[in-house]
Order: structure tokens, then sequence, then C-alpha cells
């Protein structure tokens, strides 16, 4: 069979088909996926197994029809031409449409993209910190691959608390559209698909939280056997395998399967290790299972290629109009007599029996210091539960353990609302201007609080409390919690970036701290407590301290001091945590570094024992002098440190605009051609269409064929069947319609971006090369072009072993009085004839024989011109494609290596499991290799095809 690529036509069970795209299965058949041109297929998808087609035949170029064009202007050419165009892939590694989504782009948000597309294989760690965009980044890279036809089918894996911000993000601002797997859209796939079918074969492109696919083992399944092009892990240190020589949790399991599903892997994370090598290493298999031989004993050079990671410090200066400089003040408060007397009965525990095997940082005693410096409610739930459980044990050594936590649960119960001073202070601080007071009245709703506790019983407590002492209504004030249903999450998350919504104040725990946008209409952040981690307090602070953000942050920390010497003591140990997190923000970047453990666990097990160490004579001033970023630990030997310090990679705006070109176009730009793509349509089928030419705007009733391709996609975006669907390609309006639709009930902008990746698009690209049926090109009459001057438009493809395009070339084979003139670009016969800016007058005439006679020698010049493009392509790739080996063979080795050392021993035992990991390495190798092989290497003969002729009077 003939070269099978991309823009192929072919005849398939009598009928004729235009390839759009080829891949493997997992057992090495070949898809092709088609879009029918015969008159009674027109239109419509299909995919093929090629091996299971006896009668498949590649349409030789020099037998296509030339017909004429009887539309006014030639429009149905241009268009033909236009979607060959828009359905060529770019193959080099510059910027053709991600930097052109619906968000203000900043250069640094582009470089994940440029380091990803410069890679034989795009995987990549967007490790940037909290609140510079990664999941923009993400859908920068991803919008990419899509247009270069490799991102078909994708996965997105998240928390729950972020499946609608994610889904929304990636449609409004990239039209890409993820359906929301979440509890309920995973009940109401299993009403519509049969019982044994795999849901994730269903839909092409989903998200999915990693919470639901831990509960549901079989959706788990189904997942981890489906194929994918691209794969988007976020919050990916919550995959990551965590502590040295850990075992792999439920979520990394999975995660290293999904891993092995797609061609593609992009991992977010602000936090990505715990400051073990092997933590990090698991993240880097995951993205190149080759590149790491001893996963506690590599270097950078092994892995500067997987990931990109910046801290605010370093873009500081494109983020200027973006990331406004917040205002940090931490407030005291001195403890009422009550809170003292409880203080200094918790300061006195002894818990000889509860705490006699407990180890550093883990005194249960500790845990109660904690939750007092939380709330007196939250401790007095603490002692209650304790109480409970040691009765249990009937353990009689601990009767003087109860004893004393009696007497403590006795001091709590006398403090309530009005003696509880960090309570009073809070209030003072929310109604008031006193010390950085904020007199908030709850009555603007651009004007809303978060505040955070670690505690659920805070929580409660705050929420009743501030509803009745603030006067606020109960749709007002709502909470976030982990135990919430995703659905309910989602639905709080939701309206408090909805203007519209009453809800002005959310009390949340650390779930709502990690990657959620609150900052739309809050600049205010309260922490009623500190967590006892620094990595909790960036992600707490980064839920309104991040890109986009439009007013200066107004970040409060509330303290308790106490005449306890060493309760105080405690709390001033507390707030080093807050010095340090800004010191971090203004010069280092990395408030991790300053602990060194690299884990919110871990880093509150050393704030514990600090605090336990008190009574050793352990101070605030000697805590914050330990925690230095260059202080070496015994266990990493400062090895992060190492990995991340050399300079980020940081693109400035020279270099970003460098990188963006554009592919060759006959309209001037999306809305044109859509509203020309649609006039063609309004003839066959008369639709209700307007257009806005100022505003760039399009509304649609949606035809049935089109409302059908919208079946499979989210039902956010579908419009009612009464309503019109609103596109507009003017992404300044499409980026204030979301901020419209956050001050409106609707949850959705009721206006989608037009441009390349929407789906109406698509659709009309599937019309525009069928415009002409089997196996035919269009004649174009050019008065431009000279007398006996004749332009074959050819493209020119060289696919690689997988039928993907690795040289797309749109060349101009130029006849003069029926012989070979030259050879041009595309591009060249669009500068010279500007055929593209004006209007061609169709005088309708007959197609002239003679040009038949040309076929043969325009198609012999085409191919000639490409297999100099591919001896130039086969040179340049044939070095990398020796490196890549060169470097797989390097590191078989390297793993050889490692496992010889791993293995000396040479009992049966341990000769098996040697065996076992022989094989491991082996199948990692070949199937690596033979990934590089068949990509990178080009199939023998280029394909070409006729796209259309330009000719100029008589031939």
């Amino acid at each position: 069979m003939e070269t099978l690529a991309p823009g192929a036509r072919i005849v398939a069970r009598d009928a004729e088909w235009l390839v759009k795209s080829t891949s493997r299965t997992p057992n090495g058949s070949v898809v092709i996926e088609v879009v029918g041109v015969s008159d009674f297929i027109k239109g419509r998808t299909a995919r093929f197994v090629k091996e299971l087609e006896q009668d498949l035949e590649v349409l030789d170029p020099e037998n296509t029809n030339l017909v004429p064009d009887n539309t006014s202007g030639y429009r149905n050419s241009l268009l033909f031409l236009e979607a060959h165009l828009r359905q060529t892939a770019p193959t080099d590694t510059n910027l053709y449409i991600g930097h052109e989504a619906a968000m203000d782009v900043l250069p640094y948000q582009l470089d994940p993209t440029l380091k990803a597309l410069s890679m034989p294989r795009q995987r990549l760690l967007i490790a940037d910190a909290v609140g510079l965009g990664k999941t923009l980044e993400a859908g920068i890279l991803v919008a990419e691959l899509m247009r270069r036809g490799r991102a078909k089918r994708i996965l997105v894996v998240t928390t729950k608390s972020m499946l609608t911000q994610f889904q929304k993000e990636f449609w409004v601002r990239f039209t890409i559209p993820l359906v929301r797997l979440d509890s309920v859209g995973i009940q109401r796939i299993r009403s519509r698909i049969p019982t044994n079918h795999n849901p994730f074969h269903y839909y092409d492109k989903a998200i999915v939280s990693v919470d639901t696919l831990k509960q549901d083992r079989e959706y788990r399944t189904y997942i981890e056997q489906a194929e994918w092009d691209v794969i988007v892990i976020d919050e990916a240190h919550n995959v990551a395998r965590r502590g040295r020589g850990s075992s792999a949790s439920l979520r990394s399991k999975l995660a290293d399967r999904l891993a092995s599903r797609s061609d593609s892997l992009i991992m977010l994370s602000a936090t990505p290790h715990d400051g073990r090598a092997e933590s990090f290493a698991s993240l880097m298999n995951m993205l190149d299972p080759t590149a790491i031989a001893n996963e506690s004993n590599y270097t950078k050079e092994d892995i500067r290629d997987l990931y990109v990671r910046r801290f605010k410090k370093d873009v500081v200066g494109q983020l200027l109009k973006k990331f406004p400089e917040r205002q940090v003040l931490a407030l005291e408060t001195n403890a009422s007599v009550e809170e003292e007397e409880a203080f200094e009965i918790l300061n006195n525990l002894k818990l000889a029996g509860i705490d006699a095997k407990a180890s550093t940082g883990k005194l249960f005693k500790t845990t109660l210091l904690k939750a007092m410096l939380s709330s007196p409610m939250a401790c007095l739930e603490t002692v209650r539960n304790r109480i409970k459980r040691v009765k249990k044990t009937d353990d009689q050594h601990l009767n003087t353990d109860i004893a004393e936590l009696r007497a403590l649960e006795s001091a709590l119960e006398t403090i309530d609302d009005r003696n509880f001073s960090k309570y009073q202070k809070l209030l003072q601080l929310i109604s008031t201007t006193e010390a950085g007071g904020f007199a908030w009245k709850g009555t603007d709703p651009k004007d809303r609080i978060v505040i955070f506790t670690e505690r659920l019983e805070t929580m409660r407590f705050l929420r009743e409390s501030l509803k009745r002492d603030l006067k606020l209504k109960e749709e007002a004030i709502a909470t976030l919690d982990g135990g919430m249903p995703d659905v309910e999450l989602m639905e709080i998350i939701e309206k408090f970036g909805n203007e519209k919504s009453p809800l002005r104040l959310v009390v949340a725990t650390d779930v709502a701290s990690e990657g959620i946008n609150l900052h739309y209409f809050s600049h205010r952040l309260i922490h009623f407590d500190i967590p006892w981690s620094l990595m909790a307090l960036q992600q707490r602070n980064g839920r309104v301290d991040r890109y986009g953000q439009e007013q200066q942050p107004q970040i409060r920390y509330l303290l308790t001091r106490s005449n306890n010497k060493k309760v105080d003591e405690a709390e001033r140990i507390v707030s080093v945590l807050v010095r340090k997190d800004e010191q971090a923000i203004k010069n280092i970047g990395d408030p991790s570094v300053f602990m060194g453990v690299f884990d919110v666990d871990k880093e509150v097990e050393v704030t514990s024992a600090a605090i336990e160490a008190i009574e050793q004579g352990e101070t605030a001033e000697s805590f914050d002098a330990r925690l230095q970023p260059d202080k070496k630990t015994e266990d990493d030997d400062n090895w992060f440190a190492n990995v991340f310090g050399d300079e980020p990679e940081v693109s400035e705006e020279p270099q970003a605009q460098a990188a963006m070109q554009k592919m060759p176009s006959l309209f001037p730009d999306d809305y044109h051609y859509t509203l020309a793509a649609l006039g063609a349509v309004d003839e066959e089928n008369p639709l209700q269409l307007r257009s806005f030419e100022e505003e760039l705007l399009i509304e649609l009733t949606m035809p049935n064929e089109l409302r059908s391709r919208f079946e499979r996609l989210p039902r956010e975006i579908q419009p009612a069947s009464n309503q019109a669907l609103r596109l507009s390609g003017d992404r300044n309006k499409v980026m204030r319609e979301l901020e419209e639709s956050r001050k409106s009930e609707e949850r959705w902008p009721s206006i989608q971006y037009l441009w390349e990746l929407h789906p109406i698009v698509d659709w009309l690209n599937d019309r525009g090369i069928t415009l002409f049926g089997r196996h035919q090109a269009p004649v174009i009459v050019l008065p431009q072009l000279m007398t006996n001057e004749v332009v074959f438009v050819m493209l020119g493809i060289i696919p690689n072993r997988r039928g993907q395009p690795l040289v797309n070339k749109w060349v101009s084979v130029v006849f003069q009085n029926q012989k070979v003139k030259h050879i041009e670009d595309f591009e060249e016969t669009l500068r010279r004839t500007e055929f593209d800016r004006e209007s061609i007058p169709n005088q309708m005439l007959p197609v002239d024989e003679k040009l038949l006679n040309l076929r043969g020698l325009a198609v012999t010049e085409a191919e000639k011109k490409m297999l100099e493009e591919l001896k130039k392509f086969e040179h340049e790739i044939d070095i990398q494609l020796q490196e890549q080996l060169n470097r797989l063979d390097k590191l078989k080795g390297q793993h050889y290596q490692q496992l010889k050392l791993r293995f000396a021993d040479g009992t049966p035992l341990v000769e098996q499991k040697k065996s076992k990991e022989e094989r491991r390495i082996e199948q990692i190798f070949n199937e690596y290799w033979h990934w590089v092989e068949d990509s990178m290497t080009t199939e023998p003969a280029p394909y070409i095809k006729i796209i259309a002729v330009l000719q100029g009077g008589t031939v």
C-alpha cells in the first residue's frame, strides 16, 4: 500500500474518505480516523482498522479529476483550500495557536510549551510556584498539540475541588471540551451506555477526580484500559511515592499505569517533591521510565529536560500588573482569663500513659496545644474524643490521664465566643478599621472574605458565630471541607466566584488551599489559625495571591499571646513561619527550603518537635536561626538545591515574539472564515444565522448535523434547544464575557471563543474538504496570472512510521506554455497573486482538457521537491535519532549496572528477583526504543496530493 498520512484520500467500502489521523493500538494495528467525501457519507467521521480493510486503496494523485467551481467568487474552492490548510499540522517547534488563547499571555507562560515541543515526546512536569498559572500553561501546550493533530483524546486527572474550575478554564480560554466525570457525571454515563462498554472510549476528552477513581474500582479499571494522546495530572505531588522506601499508594499506582497509556504526559505541581530523591524520581519515571537508573542517586543532567520550575521572584517583572504585591499583617490578642486557666492546665499535663510511647513531634499534649491554638472548641472536641477512646480500652493505668483530661475539659467548657479572645479579635478585624481592619459590611459582592482553619470544629464554630454576630443571611456564609461530596464542593466554589451569588464569606479547611481560584471577588484572606507547615501556608495564600488578582491581597494572621511562658513561646515559634513565608516570597521563591523536609506532615513534625523542646530551652529565636535555606540536612545534602539551583527558564517578550508564527491562510481571521463557510452551509440547508462584523460575533441556531457533534461534548457548553450558539473571534470580548458571567446567574459565559480549535471550526473544516467530489480538485481562473500560466497547488507530506507528519509542505508547481517553469512555496504564490485578498471573478468556464496532461508532470515535480526535503530532513533527524539511540544504550547500561549492585547476593531468591527486574528493564527500553524509531523514522516515499489548480487565461 502507498503512504498513508493525514490528508491522504482513500477508498474503503466503496466510498471515498479523507484521512485525518492515524494511530496504533496496543497490539500494533493501525487505526485510521477518516471523514467521508462521497455524497452518501459526506462529512461523517469513522475509524477503520487498516489490517481489516481488504479493499482499502490510497488514491493516485495523477488521476485527480480537475473540476470547475460554479460558485460565485470561487467560494467553494477557497473554502476547500482553507480547510486543507487548517488541517495541515505544523511540524516545527514554534508556537502557532497557544499564545492566541483567550487570556493575557505573559512570556514566561509560553516556556513549558516551547520546551515540550523541542522534545521528541511531550512529557513534562510544570512545577511553577503557587499562583503563576500552571493550568493556563498546560492549556497552551495542549492547544499546540491539538493543532498538530496529536491531542484528539485527552484525559485530565485532578482533585475533586478542581473539576469545574479546570474544565471551565480549558473550555472558555482554549475551547477544549472536557466532559466532567464527577459522581453525577458517572451516574449519567451509566444510564446512557451499555454496562460492558468503557465510558472512556465513549468520550474523547474527559476530566475526572483522582478521588473518584480511588473509590470506584470499576472505573479505575476502565480508565487504565483506555488509550490517550495526552494525559494531564494536576496536583501531581499527590501521586508521587512519598518517603524513602515507602510503597506506592493507590494514587501513585494509578498514575503509574496511566503514564504508559499516552504519548504526551503533562504533570502540574507547585510542590513536586518531599525532599527525598526517591519521591521526585517516581514522578520523573512516569515521564520517562528510562531516565533514572538509581532512584536514590541521580543528577540534574539525567532529568533536566523533564521539568520547568520558576518562582514569583523569577518572573516578578512580568507580573506587576497581574500580581499586585500583597500586604501581610500578624495581629495579636491577649488570652482571656478563662483561656489562661485552660493554657495553664494544658501546660501542666503529664499524660504519662498516653504519651509513654509517642515519638518526638507526635505527643498528644502537643496535639492538644495545636487544637487549642486553633480554638478552645477544637481542643474540647479533641479532649472528649480521646477520653472516649481511652475509656473503651478499660486500662486502669490511664485513669490518671483521664483525670487530667477531665480537668482540661472543665476549663475549656467555660470558654465561649464572648471570652474567646481570638474570635473577638476576628470580629474587630472584619468590622472595624483598627489595626489593619477591613471595615467589612458584606454588602459589596466584589469584596468577599476567605477564612482558613485547620480544624473542622473551629470551622463549624466560626460559621455559626459569624453568621450571628455579623448578621449574615444563611446563603451569605458557607464552609468548605474535604468530607463534602464533589458536586457540593464545586457548587460552593462556583458561587463564591459569581458576583450575583449572595455568598460573601467562606470558612475553609485546607481542602480549599490546593489549586482552586478564590481571587475573582476576594482579596482578603484571614488565617484564623496558622498551619505548622510553610508549604500549607503557601498553598492557603495562593488562593487569593495569584495570577489574575487585580487588587492588593490583604492577608491577616491571628495570634494569641499568653502569660504562660511556654504556651506563649509556642505561639511565637509558630509566628516564625509567617516571617519565613514572606522572606521566601521576596527573596528565595520556595518556602519549603527553610525546613528542608518538603512535605506538609513532616514540616508539622519539625514545628511540633521545636515546641516540645521548649522545656529544654528552645525559643522562637533559636528556631528561626535553624531555619536557613543554606543549611544542609543529613539525608539529602541539599540535593534539591543543586537540582533546581540553575537560572530558571524565563522568556522575555523578544524571545516569545520570535517563537510566534502563523500558518498560511486565505482569510483574514477565524471569524471571516467561519462566516464564509456557514454561508456555504446556508445555501445547502438554510440556517438561522446572524453576524455582527464590528464585534466579530456570530449567532447560530445549530443545525442537526452540528448538534449531533455536540452530543458527546460537555452539557455545560451546549446552548438550550431554543437558544442560539454565540461565537466571537475577539478574544478580549470573550475575556470580558468571562468576567461578566461571574456577575450574572450564568455560570458559563454565553459567548464562546471562535478560533481554530472550536468544535464548529472543526466541523466546517470537515465539510470544507468534502465540497468537491470523489478524488476531485477545483480549477480557479486567476486574472493575476499570465496567459498560459498554470499553477498546481500541491500538498506534500513525509510521515513517520506511525502515520504522523514529520514534514508538511505546500508547494506550487508553476507551468508556462505547458512546460515546468519552476517550483515555489505556496506562500510565495499567495504573495505574488494576492488571490486571498481580492475577490475573484468567476466566468464559469469549463476545465481546459490540456490541464489533465500536466497532472503527471506536476506530481513528479512535487515528488522531486519532497524527496529533496526528505533528504534534508533525514540528515537532521538521523543525527537526533542516533543521539536518542545512544542515550538509550547508555541509560540501559546504567540500569543494568545498578541491577548488578542491588542483587549482588547470588541466592536463588535474589536471582529470581533479579531476573524479574531484568525483564522489566528490557520491556521498558524495548517499548521506548520502538517508539523512538517509529516516531523519528520516515516512510520511504512522500505522499503527494493535488489540492487545486490556478490558471491564467488559456493554457
